[in-house]
C-alpha cells in the first residue's frame, strides 16, 4: 500500500498520484525486483540508470517522486536518452508512447543487452519488449514477456510476476 489513511474519520490528505507518478514509482520499484548480470554495472557502486526515451517532462516527474532513494545500496538516476548510442548505458529503459514509430529500432538496439525494457504501447510485448504498462479502469497494470528478459540474462523476481496481469514465456517449474 502506498499510502495509509489517517484513521477513522480522518481523510488522507495525500492527493491521488497522477499516471506519470505511478509509472515513475513502478520504474523505481522494478529495480528492486530484477537481478542484472555482473557485467551490467561498471563497478559495485555504479548507479542504477533509468533511461527515458520520449515523454518530455517524465524525467523531472521521476525525480520529484523518488527523490534520493537508493536500491540495493545503489543510487538510482534518471537520464533522458536522445539517440540510440546511449540506449545501452542504462539498466532500465522506459520507452514512451511518443516513440511508437521508432519502437522496433529502439528495441533492436538493446536486444540481448542487460537492459530491462519498459513501454506503454499496444503490442510492446510482441515486439520483444519486457514489461508493458496498460491502463484498465483508471489503474495501471503490468504485462511481462520473460523471453527477451531471459535472453538478456535478467532475472525477474516472482514477486514482480505475481502483480502482472499477463506473463508470457513462463514455463512450468520456472524459478525466479
Amino acid at each position: 500500500m502506498l499510502f495509509r489513511s489517517a484513521g477513522p474519520g480522518h481523510a488522507a490528505e495525500t492527493p491521488p498520484l497522477s499516471e506519470r507518478q505511478v509509472k515513475a514509482l513502478f520504474l523505481f520499484n522494478f529495480a528492486k525486483y530484477v537481478d542484472w548480470p555482473a557485467g551490467a554495472f561498471s563497478n559495485s557502486s555504479a548507479p542504477i540508470v533509468i533511461g527515458v526515451v520520449g515523454e518530455d517532462g517524465f524525467s523531472d516527474e521521476f525525480r520529484r517522486v523518488t527523490g534520493d532513494r537508493t536500491v540495493n545500496d545503489r543510487k538510482v538516476v534518471i537520464k533522458q536518452i536522445e539517440g540510440t548510442a546511449d540506449l545501452k548505458d542504462c539498466q532500465i529503459l522506459f520507452i514512451g508512447s511518443s516513440e511508437k514509430g521508432h519502437l522496433t529500432e529502439i528495441l533492436e538496439a538493446v536486444k540481448n543487452s542487460a537492459v530491462l525494457t519498459v513501454g506503454e504501447t499496444d503490442r510492446f510485448l510482441t515486439q520483444e519488449g519486457m514489461i508493458n504498462f496498460t491502463k484498465k479502469e483508471n489503474k495501471i497494470h503490468l504485462e511481462i514477456n520473460l523471453v527477451p528478459a531471459q535472453r538478456a540474462n535478467l532475472k525477474l523476481s516472482s514477486k514482480l510476476l505475481t502483480v502482472a496481469d499477463v506473463v508470457l514465456g513462463k514455463t512450468e517449474g520456472t524459478k525466479n
